[in-house]
């Protein structure tokens, strides 16, 4: 017979792994704009990239970290230590954008940084000060999965760009196989944590991450194909 302290052993374990697995898939997309900032480090000037992004993630990254913090939700401490890691990575990013932006975006951004500082202290004193456990965890639950939805459905801006140019040059691979495999770690860790603050959302992300994988298959078969094209035509 199989126990109830085993089955909730190995529960615990597949449900580990899974928050496990995001973790170390978010740390990529965590480290995929180093590329960039090395750029514009070697070049210093921030030239025409938009700093906006790492604003948005940074606060993204705030609200999921406190979201998974005990005080606010039990049991979803790995929704706090992926958020935390990534909420570093953005403020070293938004920082340097600020260090090497031109004086009206080093305002705009220094402005910006200060709202969202400004936004997740308000978001911690009314949880903390106003609302009782059970209505602060719907609270800052409802807030992480807006700013997620919000943050899977950037990818369909590029999905457009993708359908209309028939080019994936503008969809990295590498970078949508870790947004998918991020994504469907924490749904399946938030079905085994019976949360759907976290598997609805990234439920949402995984159904893009499949979108965005099929149309790289598609188009680079359809890229190649037309690559051979010519090649058969002059031979004809």
């Amino acid at each position: 017979m199989f126990s109830s302290s085993g089955f909730l052993s190995t529960y615990s374990f597949y449900s580990d792994a899974a928050g496990i697995a995001g973790n170390l898939f978010a740390f990529v997309l965590f480290v995929s704009p180093i590329h960039t900032f090395r750029r514009i480090l070697t070049n210093r000037s921030t030239e025409q990239f938009s700093g906006l992004p790492y604003v948005y993630s940074l606060l993204n990254c705030l609200i999921c970290l406190w979201y998974g913090m005990p005080i606010v939700s039990h049991g979803v401490i790995l929704v706090a230590t992926v958020n935390s890691i990534g909420a570093v990575f953005q403020l070293v990013y938004v920082i340097l954008f600020i260090v090497y932006a031109e004086k009206a975006k080093k305002v705009k951004m220094t402005g910006f940084l200060l709202a969202v500082f400004g936004v997740f202290a308000i978001i911690v004193v009314v949880s903390l000060k106003v609302l009782d456990h059970h209505m602060r965890q719907m609270f800052v639950g409802c807030l992480s999965v807006v700013s997620l939805i919000s943050m899977f459905a950037s990818p369909l801006f590029i999905i457009k760009l993708v359908i209309r140019t028939r080019s994936i040059e503008f969809m990295p691979f590498y970078l949508s196989l870790s947004t998918f495999l991020m994504s469907i770690s924490f749904f399946v860790y938030g079905v085994l944590k019976e949360d759907g603050f976290i598997f609805v959302p990234n439920g949402i992300g995984t159904l893009l991450g499949v979108v965005q994988l099929a149309l790289f298959g598609f188009y680079s078969r359809t890229c190649r194909e037309d690559r051979r094209e010519p090649l058969i035509a002059s031979y004809a």
